[in-house]
């Protein structure tokens, strides 16, 4: 069966830290694309960050660039988070999600809360 086990969330005080991680089982992890999005209440789901499948290319949305980090370990089949310098309004569930586009495939994890307190 495949999963994407995601975990690391929790209640953390604005300026805080928190690791987001990602455990993959199931399928072909090398072959994918993996993102991060989230969804705070009453807005549309976001992409934050993803890295590419071997040569490490990161991408993040403005709002995250310079506090969030990806990172993936494929001999884990691990993806990470680390979100610095947390804010209110990263406050949301964040997904993790594994793309693949040819044969395309996308797979989504159950999500994580982060609350971030001012």
């Amino acid at each position: 069966d495949v999963q994407l086990q995601a975990s690391g969330g929790g209640l953390v005080q604005a300026g805080g830290s928190l690791r987001l991680s990602c455990a993959a089982s199931g399928f072909g992890f090398d072959d994918y694309v993996i993102g991060w999005f989230r969804q705070a209440p009453g807005k549309e789901r976001e992409g934050v960050s993803c890295i590419s499948r071997s040569d490490g290319s990161t991408y993040y949305v403005d709002s995250v660039k310079g506090r969030f980090t990806i990172s993936r370990d494929n001999a884990k089949n691990m993806v990470y988070l680390q979100m610095n310098s947390l804010k209110p309004e990263d406050t949301a569930v964040y997904y993790c999600n594994a793309k693949r586009g040819r044969p395309p495939s996308d797979y989504w994890g159950q999500g994580t809360q982060v609350t971030v307190s001012s």
